[in-house]
C-alpha cells in the first residue's frame, strides 16, 4: 500500500502551490485561547463548587472571566504579534541602510551564508548575484538568514480575534454545562471532552497522535481544575464567609 501524500507533486500542482506562497497560520492562537478559556473558566467553576458558593456568584465570576480574561489575552496576543512585525520591519530597515552604505560588506554576508549551506564556485557566485540583484529579496534574505526571523508575518488583528473567539467558545462550556446541565459532574464531563477535542484537533498539525495529544490537553486542564477545587474546598473548611 503506497503512502498517502499531503499534496500533489505534478508540475502544475507545484507551480500553483508555490504561486500562492506560504500562508499565515493562526492555529497557535486558537489552541492557546481555547485551552486557556476552558481552563480558567473551569477553574472558577471548580473553585466556586469547592467553596459551595451560590449559582449567581458562579455566573458573575464566570461571565466576567470570559469577557475580561478573554479580552486581556487577545490584547496581549495583539501586542506580541505586532511587536514581531515591528521587529521584522526594523530589521528590514537596518538591512536596507547597510545595503545602501556598505553593499560590498552585505554582499559578502550573503556569500558566507550560502557558502555555509554548501554552495561553492560558480554556483555560489550565481546565487549571490541573483539575490543581490533584487534589493527586496536581498533584505528579506538577510532578515531570515542572519536574524532568524520568519519570512511570513502574521496579522496582529487576526491573531487577537482567533484567541478571543477560541477563548469565548471553549470557555463557555464549563459555565453553561454547570448551570444548565446539572452541576459539577456534567461540567467535568463536558469540559473534559472539550480539552480532549482541542488536543486531538491540535494533532492535525503535529507529529503526535490524536489520542496522545488529546490526553495531554485533558491532563493539563483537569490538573488546573483540581487545584482550583482544592483551594475552594480548603477555604470552605476554614468557614470563610460566602455569599
Amino acid at each position: 500500500m503506497s503512502p498517502v501524500l499531503e499534496h500533489s507533486h505534478s508540475e502544475d500542482a507545484i507551480r500553483d502551490r508555490l504561486a500562492r506562497g506560504p500562508r499565515s497560520n493562526y492555529l497557535r492562537d486558537w489552541i492557546y485561547g481555547g485551552i486557556d478559556g476552558a481552563v480558567t473558566t473551569f477553574a472558577i467553576v471548580a473553585g466556586v463548587a469547592g467553596a459551595d458558593l451560590s449559582a449567581s456568584i458562579l455566573f458573575i465570576l464566570g461571565f466576567a472571566n470570559l469577557l475580561a480574561d478573554g479580552f486581556a489575552m487577545a490584547a496581549s496576543n495583539y501586542s506580541g504579534t505586532k511587536s514581531e512585525r515591528d521587529d521584522y520591519e526594523r530589521v528590514l530597515a537596518i538591512e536596507e541602510k547597510h545595503i545602501a552604505l556598505v553593499p560590498d560588506g552585505e554582499r559578502e554576508e550573503i556569500r558566507q551564508i550560502f557558502a555555509a549551506k554548501g554552495f561553492s564556485g560558480e554556483d555560489l557566485d550565481r546565487v549571490v548575484a541573483v539575490i543581490t540583484a533584487d534589493p527586496a529579496l536581498w533584505t528579506k534574505t538577510m532578515a531570515t538568514e542572519e536574524y532568524g526571523l520568519a519570512p511570513t508575518q502574521r496579522s496582529p488583528v487576526l491573531a487577537a480575534l482567533s484567541t478571543f473567539a477560541a477563548f469565548l467558545l471553549c470557555g463557555c462550556v464549563p459555565l453553561v454545562s454547570y448551570l444548565l446541565a446539572g452541576g459539577l459532574i456534567a461540567c467535568v464531563i463536558a469540559t473534559g471532552c472539550t480539552f480532549f477535542f482541542v488536543g486531538a484537533v491540535k494533532s492535525r498539525w503535529s507529529s503526535a497522535g490524536w489520542l496522545r495529544s488529546g490526553l495531554e490537553a485533558f491532563a493539563i486542564g483537569m490538573s488546573a481544575a483540581l487545584v482550583a477545587f482544592a483551594a475552594g474546598y480548603g477555604l470552605r473548611l476554614f468557614n470563610l464567609p460566602a455569599a
